[in-house]
């Protein structure tokens, strides 16, 4: 008979962090079909939004976050004639599922959760 022998912890972090990054990319997939027009523009206002230090005060203020990577002319393009499938966002939502840390706080206790998925999982 042969003897079960546990995975090492690392292999099994390895399985973890490629599971959360397949599901924040289905999730990221799913939300960029939320859209409709300026679409890619708008994904790129998302992910500045999200990764963005700290409150943004202006819609110009997310053109200075490196995920941003288009200038001004779209960023307005993309507010005044952005579309969301505002019904397939709200069920994207209030399906996926949200991470959960010890005491409530991701570890380093920063950076944005996107599609259930902390920011370092996505880097």
């Amino acid at each position: 008979m042969t003897e079960a022998k546990a995975a090492p912890a690392s292999l099994l972090q390895h399985d973890v962090r490629r599971e959360a990054f397949a599901e924040a990319s289905r999730s990221r997939a799913e939300f960029y079909e939320c859209l409709s027009a300026r679409r890619d523009e708008l994904f790129e206002l998302t992910d500045a939004l999200l990764c963005a230090d700290g409150p943004v005060a202006s819609p110009v203020d997310l053109t200075l976050v490196p995920e941003h990577r288009r200038g001004h002319g779209a960023l307005y393009g993309a507010l005044n004639r952005g579309r969301i499938d505002v019904e397939r966002l709200r069920t994207l939502l209030a399906e996926l599922s949200l991470p959960r840390f010890e005491g409530g706080r991701r570890p380093g206790g920063r950076g944005p959760v996107v599609a259930g998925v902390p920011q370092e999982v996505r880097s």
